[in-house]
């Protein structure tokens, strides 16, 4: 076995490879290896394991691995191969199980060795380019359970989609990804019904597929995932579907389905997401709604709904998003729907609601987007809204509001998108918060509006009185204060002069020694002979010991293993970079004991270890709140390291054992060894040399050697997901083309109870609903810190404002559900 995987190797796979004969498994995933895969490997006979995946190889796979009768998994997914495959009668892999092709630029039709391999479980063909008929004679893959061909230009031989019917022989298929693809055909009703039982993702997305949906769908009573969206589907929703109890999405949307939204669809319990959006459904919204305690999202925009939200809808406290957008919907907003506490979005617009916004809305912690644009809403805009400290978005156009804009809206500091235009709106427009980046549109249409003439609005008039009255308050007020504080500061400056005294750098930094130099003898003495039971940690370029000095005080002491390469190097960085940089969140140096034959560090010693230990300790739950101050104190100090020094420091190797815990659970950045100091003209320059830590290193740190603040970045996020997960990005369970990040990728959307630490999330907690959203924000965030392309990564002073306004919504909801 030969496993090289999530090492970002660079370069091409050297032919020789070819003459290791006897080898099983060759693994060289998730690297960075270009050119062709040599045509050699097909001389390793015995070949059962071949994986390539997340690469950036090109060109078409060699004749000759197609004559490897051993093999078992063959996957090269995410690469730039291209051409079309063996399709000849002459190959036969019969021991085949594992095929992965997707995500590159393959052409052609589906090979039909694929067909002759009847141990296959996994047929991955999904980012392609092939095309023609899929073929009818998938009844030989008797063992098949995940079949994607999603995202290629494949169609059926007959409308009746006849290649279903021979999928019916797959009794263990529990994944069918059909999605854009030109199918071109109608839902048959028998082959539907006769799929696997075992099937639990069923995903059809923009096929052109059209008919009605079959009530026999209702026999596939494991399915958990129904996703028919942007099709031609018509007629009306079966009410068999009600049986599908396991469902926990279902998406018909952009259709032409008509009727009614039938009342079976209440029964299913652990429904997550609802998507019937885009269709012809008409009447009333069900009042049996509000059975669905499991809703997190429901999205009815773009139909023909009548009548007025049925006052159950409001007992869904854990409901996420809402869109009702585009109906005919009336009546009033109710004050109830301040009780969905962890709503983020609201899209009511264009409806016929009527009456006042209720004021109540304005406890809706969470909330990011309220569109209520294109409806007979009256009264004035509540100061409540001014509340809501999570939004993004407001749009309230096109109503007959009336009144000032409310000055309390000043405070949503994260609007980005503000529309009040077309209303009866008076006064003065705001000046302070997001006010500043809005135009003249978001309040065109409001006649009676005033305020800077670059919104198109006439100036406010001020009277003479009044101007007068500010005046004398400047020249009796503010201006003899200013002359006695400008005199304070000119004394105080002058005391800390005549004392010989600076003023410090961080009002929030601890006691530490008086800074002198401490001999080997000392620190010998202080650690018992660097005993191992004083022994904390060990890295690198040395071991971390607990001592105690003389004056009574912990300390930790980092002995550089000098035998090692580069630790001299790593010493002199270590203290370059700690010598000029202090924070409440950066380790301390206390002092140094160097010599040609012993070098160290004294540091500040931390009682509760790493974060890496608490985190897989059996002793030591941390709840939500300890996480998210963990990695606030962590961005903070990131956010210091690259913004607030004059030259930006990249520590290079973040990661939970680097993150050390004092006394108050505070978290400390640690280990500088590798750190860098950019100056102007380093910023062009790269690292040669690789020495983060595999798992958690930036792609372009293997791929380049390129050192920047975006590489520490996608440390944090990687960290991040750690964190709520308490999972290694270095677990087993990561192998091949799946990391810790795809995996959060793929499960988030579908559940984050998959994903997050048990410990974090219980159904039992009366906080259930608010935590859920936290932690959803969080894998969003890190998510964000990793994307591939640096330059696209967020930064770090934009991580600190969003776990702050994370950790400050999970805190006003907790509070208010308290005081309940």
């Amino acid at each position: 076995m030969q496993s090289l995987t999530n090492n970002f190797l660079t370069g091409t796979i050297p032919k020789e490879i070819g003459n290791f004969t006897k080898l099983k498994e060759l693994i060289l995933s998730n690297n960075r290896l270009e050119g062709e895969i040599p045509h050699e490997i097909g001389n390793l006979r015995d070949l059962e394991w071949l994986e390539l995946s997340d690469n950036k190889l090109v060109g078409v796979v060699p004749a000759t691995i197609f004559n490897l009768s051993t093999l078992k998994v063959f996957a090269v997914s995410n690469n730039s191969l291209s051409g079309s495959l063996q399709s000849s009668a002459d190959v036969q892999l019969p021991n085949l199980e594992g095929i992965y092709l997707w995500g590159n630029n393959f052409s052609g039709t589906i090979p039909s060795f694929i067909f002759n391999a009847s141990k296959l479980s996994t047929l991955a063909l999904g980012d392609n380019s092939f095309f023609g008929f899929i073929p009818n004679t998938f009844g030989n893959l008797g063992n098949l359970r995940r079949f994607n061909i999603e995202n290629n230009y494949l169609t059926s031989s007959t409308p009746e989609l006849n290649f279903l019917s021979s999928l019916s022989n797959s009794k263990y298929l529990k994944v069918l990804e059909l999605s854009y693809n030109p199918l071109n055909g109608i839902l048959p009703r028998t082959s539907m019904g006769n799929l696997s039982h075992s099937l639990e993702k069923f995903v059809m997305i923009n096929c052109n597929v059209g008919g009605a949906i079959p009530e026999e769908i209702s026999n596939l009573t494991n399915l958990r995932m129904i996703g028919f969206s942007g099709n031609k589907l018509n007629g009306s929703i079966p009410i068999t579907l009600g049986k599908l109890q396991k469902l926990q999405l279902l998406s018909f949307r952009d259709n032409k389905l008509e009727g009614s939204i039938p009342e079976d669809v209440c029964s299913l319990a652990e429904l997550y997401q609802l998507h019937l959006g885009g269709n012809k459904l008409s009447r009333s919204i069900p009042t049996c709604i509000g059975n669905l305690t499991s809703l997190r999202t429901l999205s009815l925009g773009s139909n023909e709904l009548i009548s007025v939200i049925p006052s159950t809808l409001w007992n869904l406290e854990y409901i996420m998003n809402l869109n009702f957008s585009s109906n005919f919907l009336t009546g009033p907003l109710p004050l109830e729907i301040g009780n969905l506490k962890v709503l983020v979005g609201i899209d009511f617009s264009m409806n016929n609601f009527s009456g006042a916004i209720p004021t109540t809305i304005g406890g809706l912690a969470y909330l990011q987007y309220l569109l209520l644009g294109h409806n007979k809403l009256e009264g004035s805009i509540p100061n409540s809204i001014g509340d809501l400290i999570s939004l993004e978005y407001l749009d309230l156009s096109n109503n007959n509001l009336f009144g000032p804009i409310p000055v309390s809206l000043e405070k949503l500091l994260y609007l980005k998108d503000l529309n009040l235009s077309f209303n009866n709106l008076e006064g003065e427009i705001p000046k302070g918060g997001s006010f500043g980046n809005f135009s003249a549109k978001s309040f065109e249409g409001n006649k009676l509006l005033c305020g800077s003439p670059n919104l198109q609005v006439p100036p406010c008039k001020t009277s003479i009185h009044h101007t007068s009255r500010k005046n004398a308050l400047l020249l009796g007020i503010v201006l003899p204060l200013s002359i006695v504080s400008m005199i304070v500061v000119i004394l105080l400056i002058s005391r800390y002069r005549k004392r010989g005294k600076q003023l410090p750098n961080d009002a929030n930094m601890p006691p530490v020694a008086t800074w002198r130099r401490f001999s080997y003898l000392e620190l010998f003495q202080a650690t018992d002979g660097f005993s191992e039971n004083n022994l904390i940690g060990r890295g690198s370029f040395g071991s971390v010991y607990k001592a105690r000095i003389q004056d009574g005080m912990e300390v930790a002491v980092k002995v550089f293993h000098l035998q090692c390469g580069g630790v001299f190097k790593s010493f002199d960085v270590e203290c370059e970079v700690m010598k000029s940089i202090r924070h409440r969140n950066l380790i301390k140096i206390i002092s140094t004991c160097s010599n040609d034959d012993f070098k160290a560090l004294v540091l500040e010693y931390m009682p509760h270890g790493s974060l890496e230990k608490c985190l897989y300790s059996s002793n030591c739950i941390l709840d939500i709140f300890q996480r998210l101050n963990i990695m606030i104190d962590i961005a903070v100090a990131l956010e210091y390291l690259h913004f607030g020094y004059s030259a930006p420091v990249i520590h290079c190797d973040l990661k939970p054992s680097n993150v050390l815990l004092d006394d108050n659970m505070v978290a400390h950045l640690s280990d500088f060894g590798i750190a860098k100091l950019l100056t102007g003209e380093d910023q062009s320059k790269s690292q040669t040399q690789t020495l983060a830590t595999i798992g958690y290193m930036a792609p372009e740190y293997g791929r380049e050697g390129r050192v920047s603040t975006n590489g520490d970045v996608y440390s944090f996020g990687i960290m991040l997901m750690e964190t709520f997960t308490k999972k290694k990005p270095t677990n087993k369970i990561f192998a091949g083309e799946m990391t810790l990040k795809y995996w959060v990728s793929n499960l988030l959307p579908i559940s984050v109870m998959e994903i997050v630490d048990a410990n974090l999330l219980s159904r039992e907690d009366k906080h259930f609903a608010a935590k859920e959203q936290c932690v959803s924000f969080v894998f969003n965030l890190a998510m964000e810190c990793t994307v591939e392309s640096a330059e696209q990564r967020i930064n770090a002073k934009e991580i600190v404002t969003r776990l702050l306004k994370i950790r400050d919504s999970l805190l006003i909801c907790t509070r208010e559900s308290k005081l309940n």
